[in-house]
């Protein structure tokens, strides 16, 4: 919402300020000109990119538009999960808990969770690092190295869609002159004409630069800045993850381990101490969830 918002005050301020000056909407509405600059954006955007980082830039562009980024529910979701989990490591026997981390789609304790559940790649990495822990044979700092290092991977990967679409946000301004000379030459086709109609074919063209520059840092850079804080924000739940799961490692009692993860969960979103024990006492089912669910 707050992108449409933005966006919307963007060009409304254009519009109004253009036309309080005395301009005329229609000299700068040169659809062509926008087809030559969005073609060849989009163009060297597809040569520059494989086509699974063009697709997940659909995906990434998107999530962005609609602020799709983990909540408080979610949050509490994750906790509550640990918590029943770091509960079965504790209590249960390692045949017992396997069933869990092997078939996690199987398992009760996920089953709860829907929300996290769904999230195959936030899953496999809770399994795969509690599957480490009843091996047992692994010491604290060399879990956390290695989750350390998976994370890194993980948010370099998925922002790999910021760095794609700010690349093509740069390089438009220079697009938008590829269009305005264009226009020129066409100006120029035209120099015998009167200078009414050759003083509309040049201002058409320069309609091309504006265009380009419009696009580049009132459109496409914040974009690129909102994918990037969007990405950044689902990657955060596998920080929390790493801190609860390091710190129950390092001997914390699974309810002390869930107060690691949510000390890293930003303020905006943290859930009060009485939210998650609610969350994690009730079999991880707070009232808030259940109405998530």
């Amino acid at each position: 919402m707050g992108v449409l918002i933005g966006l919307a005050v963007a060009i409304g301020s254009l519009v109004s300020g253009y036309v309080a000056m005395g301009g005329h909407l229609a000299v700068i509405w040169q659809p062509w000109e926008y087809v030559i600059i969005c073609g060849i954006a989009i163009g060297t955007f597809i040569i520059a990119n494989p086509m699974a980082l063009v697709k997940d830039t659909g995906r990434a562009a998107r999530e962005a538009i609609s602020g799709t980024v983990p909540k408080r529910e979610h949050y509490l979701a994750i906790l509550g999960l640990l918590y029943a989990l770091m509960r079965e490591l504790k209590n249960r026997p390692r045949n017992e808990v396997e069933g869990h981390i092997d078939q996690p789609e199987e398992s009760e304790i996920f089953k709860s969770f829907p929300s996290v559940l769904k999230d195959k790649d936030l899953t496999l990495f809770i399994c795969d690092y509690a599957r480490l822990i009843i091996i047992g044979n692994a010491r604290p700092h060399e879990i956390e190295a290695l989750m350390e290092e998976e994370i890194s991977t993980l948010k370099r990967d998925r922002t790999k869609p910021y760095y794609s679409i700010n690349t093509v946000s740069e390089a438009l301004p220079a697009l938008g002159i590829v269009a305005a000379v264009l226009g020129i030459v066409k100006a120029l086709g035209a120099i015998d004409q009167s200078p009414t109609i050759l003083g509309g074919l040049i201002a058409s063209a320069l309609v091309g630069t504006f265009g380009g520059i419009f696009i580049s840092y009132a459109f496409l850079s914040p974009l690129a800045n909102k994918v990037k804080a969007t990405r950044e924000k689902q990657t955060r739940v596998y920080v929390i993850v790493k801190q609860a799961l390091i710190a129950y490692m390092n001997g914390a009692l699974p309810q002390i381990a869930v107060e690691h993860g949510r000390k890293g969960i930003s303020v905006e979103y943290r859930p009060t101490i009485d939210e998650v024990e609610a969350a994690t006492t009730t079999g991880g089912r707070s009232e808030e969830l259940k109405e998530a669910a």
